[in-house]
Formats: C-alpha cells, structure tokens, sequence
C-alpha cells in the first residue's frame, strides 16, 4: 500500500494518509469487538456503524496538541434492548486497538 498526506497539506495524494488508516484500524476494530460480543451473547445486532475522526487540540484548553479521536458508533438492531445496547457501547471502547491507543505503547526502531 502506498499512502501520503493529501495535496492541501503538501502531499501527492497516492493513498490514504497515515492517520486515515489509523482510523480504519480503530474503526474495523471496534465494530469487530461490538459484533463478537453481541454474537457471543446471541443478541439481535444487524449491524454496527462507525465513524472516526481526528483532530490536533487540547480538549483542557492549555497549551500543547494532544491527538483527539472521536468515535460516534451506530447500532442497528430493532430488537435491541437499552441496556444491550449501552453494553455494547461498552464493549465498543474495549477492542485492542483502543487500548493500545490508550494505554503507554513503546515502539523500537531498529536499524535492518
């Protein structure tokens, strides 16, 4: 896969940018960890949107940029319960690319 930033940044617009395909891990990750569960618990989900995005700020209001990701995420399912569905939104913010996003990862570059 080739990427690049899009040319209103400066890039040849090839391929996604590498933050959009950050997105499409997190997304894909959190609608795969929604549906196992719901499998898993033999609940009526149908289907399971979501919609990221990603943005430099500083939700505190100081100084610094802070990378802030927005997850809205849609359930379709007419035959789901409010608290199944308030599990679900749970369990949405526990797929493991959340947690590594979340959590302190420590990367090594090594030289091949």
């Amino acid at each position: 896969m080739k990427g690049d930033e899009p040319v209103d940044t400066g890039g040849g617009n090839p391929g996604p940018a590498p933050y959009d395909t950050l997105l499409a891990a997190l997304g894909e990750c959190t609608a795969m960890t929604v549906r196992w569960y719901a499998l898993r618990q033999k609940w009526p989900l149908d289907k399971v949107e979501v919609k990221l995005a990603h943005r430099k700020g500083n939700p505190a209001g100081g100084p610094g940029k802070t990378d802030i990701f927005t997850k809205a995420i849609l359930l379709h399912g007419d035959h789901l319960t409010p608290d199944q569905r308030a599990k679900l939104i749970d369990v949405a913010g526990k797929c493991p690319v959340q947690r590594t996003l979340e959590g302190t990862p420590v990367i090594q570059t090594e030289h091949a």
